[in-house]
């Protein structure tokens, strides 16, 4: 066996067929046209594989994404594409992989990782935790919004710099390119609609469908909340049938809205996510805090164990992946009842931290 390595360029080529065999061997297209920023020879040495006599057996990507939100900018390393050949599994093959990427994360000054996946007790046991927030609205039946001037579309054929101009007005958000959205745009399966000002200027877009996956879920939107109602009740029409939404939870004037008509709510958890450089990220918080006038915040890391909390209302934390589910949700301090009332109304400028990874980004 050789490695965890990046692959070489001339071997790029077998990589990609060894994914698109295991993990996409019913799709007319190659998984690299899928994530045409992460599998591509401008990442490739975030790629990781193991070899058995040139053949590649295992196989992981990491994705540098910056991310930028009201208090913190952060940097979060996503893993994905991961598999192992069929005859080589129970070897710890996948193990080695995923090590492998939060390393080159590590040396790459990731503050966190971020990776989506149902083996949740395999990737618990290298330290990532369910965390984050996700909402998600099922629109069962159509439904009215007050008359708004616009005209709907279904046509993918939308300029990359008008999405981007929508997609770039979000609170949170991951840094891209134009070129980069134009990739996405051409990824198969994306089912594009749009609704478009009297003048031609887009007003809001939502985004279905990534390849293979998230078919019947809006997974990017953009545009002012009452637009992008309108649009949604559209695309109802339009597909006549139900379909879901995503979206972040400090998207609470959407969220308000959506509550308002004939949809199912549920709750769930952004993905699994590991701490890669605490001292880094709590630098970063620290900051934040201070910004909002909150100079005594306590984020500390132990050999043992992490000490958090706010001037002397302090509490020992013993494992990493609880003080995952704090510092990014879904703990909710009041529940918990460890810390005072005036702790927990200064926690809450900053607390849970703002995270959202949109569709296209994920890998």
């Amino acid at each position: 066996m050789e490695g965890p390595r990046s692959p070489r360029e001339a071997e790029l080529p077998h990589v990609l067929d060894f994914l698109t065999k295991n993990l996409r061997s019913e799709a007319p297209w190659s998984i690299a046209a899928e994530y045409p920023t992460a599998l591509t020879s401008n990442n490739i040495h975030n790629m990781r594989i193991i070899a058995d006599e040139d053949r590649v057996v295992s196989h992981a990507v990491m994705k540098p994404l910056i991310i930028k939100s009201p208090h913190v900018i952060y940097k979060v390393g996503a893993i994905g594409s991961v598999v192992t050949d069929d005859k080589h599994r129970g070897q710890g093959l996948s193990t080695q992989i995923i090590n492998d990427c939060l390393k080159s994360a590590t040396e790459q000054s990731c503050d966190i990782a971020i990776l989506w996946t149902d083996l949740f007790d395999f990737y618990r046991r290298m330290g990532f935790e369910l965390a984050g927030s996700e909402i998600s609205f099922v629109i069962e039946e159509n439904f009215d919004v007050p008359p708004i001037n616009l005209r709907f579309s279904t046509d993918p054929k939308v300029s990359p710099d008008a999405i981007y101009r929508l997609y770039s007005s979000h609170s949170v958000n991951s840094v891209r390119t134009i070129e980069e959205t134009r990739k996405f745009l051409a990824i198969p399966e994306t089912k594009v609609y749009t609704a478009w000002e009297p003048n031609g200027q887009l007003a809001a877009y939502a985004i279905e469908g990534k390849g293979i996956d998230l078919g019947g879920y809006i997974h990017e939107w953009g545009g002012s909340v009452s637009k992008l109602m309108a649009l949604f009740s559209f695309i109802r029409v339009q597909k006549n049938q139900p379909f879901t939404v995503i979206c972040p939870r400090h998207a609470t004037n959407l969220i308000e809205q959506m509550q308002r008509k004939p949809v199912t709510m549920n709750q769930g958890f952004l993905g699994m996510i590991k701490l890669v450089n605490f001292d880094q990220l709590a630098a970063k918080i620290k900051r934040a805090f201070r910004a909002e006038g909150v100079s005594d915040i306590v984020l500390e890391k132990h050999p043992d164990h992490f000490l958090f909390g706010i001037g002397q209302d302090l509490y020992t934390i013993n494992n990493e992946t609880d003080m995952v589910r704090l510092l990014f949700g879904p703990i909710d301090y009041r529940a918990i009842g460890i810390f005072k009332e005036e702790t927990v109304q200064k926690f809450e400028k900053i607390f849970p931290l703002a995270l959202w990874i949109w569709g296209w980004d994920s890998i």
